[in-house]
């Protein structure tokens, strides 16, 4: 006869066996639904990039481009000469 302690030794080791399994797939399952997430935000920009371009109707061969100003004149500082230093 299988005493008492054994029987729950046998429980616990199979409740083990089974959270093993299940982390497991669980583990398969986040990284598929990482790469799955992955796709829909390439087709979602995609889609978004594709309404953009016709929206605007702009030629391709021709991007905008950006307007670059003059940066502000640089400020001349004058240093005072250090005590010591002549």
């Amino acid at each position: 006869m299988a005493s008492v302690m054994g029987l729950l030794e046998e429980r616990e080791t199979a409740a083990r066996v089974r959270v093993e399994e299940l982390q497991a797939e669980a583990d398969r399952i986040l990284a598929e639904l990482g790469v799955a997430e992955a796709v829909l935000e390439r087709r979602a920009i995609a889609r978004a990039e594709l309404a953009e371009a016709l929206a605007t109707g702009d030629d391709v061969a021709d991007p905008p481009r950006l307007e670059v100003r003059d940066p502000a004149p640089a400020a001349h500082v004058v240093k005072a000469p250090s005590p010591g230093r002549r």
